[in-house]
């Protein structure tokens, strides 16, 4: 019963969301309307005026002005045509790029774990290809209605030449409905199993691509590629259904209109024979008949339609996530300190960190240490409320971080990546980006810092190279991304093994940074080396999610199972190591 209700939800949802994307259409929308009407109106005109320009010539009394109304129309009908071409790709474009401006902001607002649900590539299939399927409902509704018209209109002018033509015609209306009702929901499942197919080969294709050279190394490039496929049989198991779907209805749908035509026209002639039409209205009927049987075009209208709601519904899927809501308090003066209180993180019914109560004072270097899967980046994320606790409070200087408003919590708080991702199109943008634009002095000094000064300046133009124009290491690469946490954060500096990328030097470099320059903030770093929970002010110890032991690292070091973190061989006993540099704990 939950499951039926979700899914009836997730078709309103869908539905609503289709509605949105078409008024996105804006002024071309309604334009492709009114346009439509006109060249119906044009189109059921012709045939009249054809049949009368025949019966001119028949009874030898000339055309007349028939012919220069017909020249009139066929030009009304080109320009017409060419109006829609416009207009469909105008109205396209602008609900595209709402559809897509609105997901991404969307799906960048919302919590990283919730995002992480959806694999990259899929994603990504999501905010492009879906969202251009999606932007074309507004041209495709009003085609769809557009092409009723001259249907509309041709059974209307049956009727008006002869009633019994358009009996004849309308008899098989009932069935045709019964033929599009049954098709239409049969495609919308075909559909959207596609889709959904599509977005999974997406998204192992990304993953794939992702670990390229570890497959190569490994000589896996064949099993690799057959697990990329995998679905695609599947995929075309999807995509012949639907081909056959629409092979059946389209036959269905010739053979009906087909009688219907043979039936009018059959008709047609015996009233003719009878002296009750002329000969032009039996031209006329003709064509009318076959003006008429454009309803079949209904067909590639549900087709698109279906098409359109299974795109919205896969990019209503990400509009579903949950943003984070910020508060609109700010923080006191001056500060850093950050307090845990009883934080528990679960993560299907397994905890990842459970009951952490403890308190980083302002402006102290603290490390964090542990196995792997201790919790040690997800207590990094937590103190910047990059995740949020499901038990317990983070607080900074005293303020829930979620009664923080983001742009406070954004400039109070900097994050520093194994990885980081450098966005922006010069180095100075790469440094600069963040809530707040700093000066050029302060980029500069932000880059001194993370020991990423000197190899700018050798760039072609310096902290204006572009970035595509400046190939950079791995430690390069994570230097600007550490110029930039330190250009931002104005009290807390959360850095998760930053120095995987960096050499030995670089790395003492910085440690005498984040030691100096930088030790009026509150530094808080994931660790896995020994010689950094040495520099350290204190030492958080987690253990299987739990808080093992806080406190100074000389101290620590007496427990062998924390030697053994750092050295397995040092479990047996011995001296915590001196480290040129090292401040030592408190």
């Amino acid at each position: 019963m939950t499951g039926a209700h979700s899914a009836s939800a997730r078709s309103r949802a869908a539905n609503r969301l289709l509605v949105r994307v078409g008024r996105r259409g804006g002024p071309w929308v309604p334009l492709l309307a009114v346009n439509a009407v006109l060249v119906g109106a044009v189109e059921i005109a012709l045939p009249a005026v054809l049949g009368r320009a025949i019966d001119g010539i028949l009874e030898l009394d000339g055309p007349g002005i028939w012919l220069v109304w017909l020249a009139l129309l066929v030009v009304a009908l080109v320009l017409g045509d060419v109006f829609e071409d416009v207009g469909i790709s105008a109205a396209t474009a602008r609900s595209t790029a709402w559809l897509r401006h609105t997901s991404l902001h969307h799906i960048l607002s919302v919590r990283i774990r919730s995002a992480e649900r959806f694999p990259p590539g899929d994603l990504a299939t999501r905010l492009v290809a879906n969202t251009a399927e999606a932007g074309s409902v507004g041209p495709d509704v009003v085609g769809g209605v557009a092409a009723l018209v001259p249907a509309i209109g041709g059974t209307v002018a049956l009727f008006l030449i002869d009633p019994w033509l358009g009996v004849t015609f309308v008899a098989g209306t009932p069935v045709l409905l019964f033929l599009l009702w049954a098709f239409a929901k049969d495609a919308s499942e075909l559909v959207e199993r596609y889709l959904d197919t599509q977005g999974v080969i997406a998204g192992r294709l990304v993953r794939a691509l992702s670990g390229a050279r570890t497959i190569a190394a490994a000589g896996t490039t064949a099993r690799e590629t057959r697990r990329v496929l995998a679905p695609l049989p599947e995929l075309h198991r999807h995509g012949t259904g639907m081909w056959h779907a629409q092979t059946r209805i389209t036959t269905q749908d010739l053979l009906l209109l087909s009688l219907l035509e043979v039936a009018v026209l059959a008709v047609a002639g015996l009233q003719l024979s009878r002296g009750l039409i002329s000969a032009g209205d039996l031209l006329a009927a003709s064509a009318y008949v076959a003006l008429a049987a454009t309803v079949s075009s209904a067909i590639s209208t549900v087709t698109e339609l279906v098409r359109n709601r299974a795109s919205v519904a896969r990019v209503g899927d990400l509009l579903s996530l949950p943003p984070v809501d910020y508060g609109s308090t700010g923080l006191p003066a001056a500060g850093g300190r950050i307090e845990f209180r009883d934080v528990t993180v679960s993560d299907g019914g397994r905890l990842l960190l459970d009951r952490v109560s403890l308190v980083v004072p302002a402006r102290a270097l603290v490390a964090v240490v542990g196995r792997s899967g201790s919790g040690k980046s997800l207590f990094a994320r937590l103190a910047g409320r990059l995740v949020d606790p499901d038990d317990g409070e983070v607080l900074l200087d005293g303020v829930g971080l979620r009664q923080l408003d983001r742009r406070t919590l954004r400039s109070a708080v900097g994050y520093g990546f194994e990885r980081p991702a450098l966005i922006g199109d010069t180095l100075a943008a790469a440094i600069s980006f963040g809530t707040v634009v700093p000066l050029d002095d302060e980029v500069s000094v932000a880059a001194r810092a993370a020991h990423a000064d000197d190899f700018i300046r050798r760039m072609p133009n310096g902290y204006q190279t572009l970035l595509a124009d400046a190939p950079m290491s791995g430690g390069e690469v994570q230097r600007v991304g550490l110029a930039r946490t330190f250009a931002h954060a104005s009290r807390v500096l959360v850095l998760d093994d930053v120095a995987a990328s960096l050499d030995t030097v670089t790395e003492h470099e910085i440690s005498r940074a984040l030691t100096g320059a930088m030790s009026d903030r509150t530094r808080v770093l994931v660790a896995h080396r020994a010689s950094t929970a040495a520099r350290a002010d204190a030492v958080i110890w987690l253990d299987a999610g739990r808080l093992r032991a806080y406190g100074p690292h000389h101290e620590l070091w007496l427990d062998p199972e924390y030697r053994a973190l750092f050295d397995p061989l040092a479990a047996g006993g011995g001296a915590a190591p001196a480290l040129a540099g090292s401040r030592g704990a408190p």
